[in-house]
């Protein structure tokens, strides 16, 4: 298969699909999975995703513009680089419409986006993109944070458990809530210029 043909597709599975470097425009996916399909500097122009989930596939460089995500999940997918702020998301959120499980969001960009919620667990998200937005009671859990950016980001009740490598400075990003790891939670102090000794 190398494109869509029909402007809407409901409960269907794609497997394998090499779609890399294409573009689809104006298509609704309703309650699809999308298993191994490689979507490497593809485009989803102006597509609707509503309960649907992409598993163990390549998004790398994925270009969402103007697409909309509803109830959708990603599992052990590469999401590398992958600007966020591209999708239209609704005005109002009351819980993340995307979730992500062991995928590589590194270089991805969720700048500025209201975000409450969020799910980014077992992930690396090395050198994300995280400021100014919202991600009140979002979960980090078991990811790596490495070079994430985090600035005037909301991150009240958020979980960071057994998260690595991040650095917040508490002066600029809202916590309050939030849990950490003792260990890792050192890694806050960096803020307050300070020595620490055993």
């Amino acid at each position: 298969m190398t494109a869509f043909t029909d402007s809407s597709y409901y409960s269907q599975t794609f497997s394998e699909l090499e779609m890399q470097d294409q573009c689809i425009e104006g298509v609704e996916f309703e309650g699809c999975h999308f298993k191994q399909c490689n979507f490497s500097q593809a485009s989803f122009q102006r597509c609707n995703f509503v309960d649907c989930e992409f598993e163990q596939c390549d998004l790398n460089l994925l270009d969402l513009g103007y697409s909309k995500f509803s109830d959708s999940l990603f599992r052990d997918c590469k999401m590398r680089g992958v600007d966020w702020s591209k999708v239209s998301w609704p005005r109002v959120l009351f819980a993340a419409p995307v979730q992500f499980f062991q995928c590589l969001l590194d270089d991805a960009s969720f700048y500025g986006l209201q975000l409450p919620e969020l799910i980014v667990e077992d992930c690396r998200a090395c050198r994300a993109d995280f400021r100014e937005a919202d991600l009140s009671q979002a979960s980090f859990q078991r990811s790596d944070l490495s070079g994430a950016q985090f600035s005037k980001t909301v991150l009240e009740r958020a979980d960071f458990r057994d998260a690595q490598n991040y650095h917040i400075d508490i002066f600029h990003n809202r916590i309050s809530g939030a849990k950490f790891t003792r260990y890792e939670a050192l890694s806050l102090l960096d803020s307050l210029d300070i020595e620490l000794s055993d």
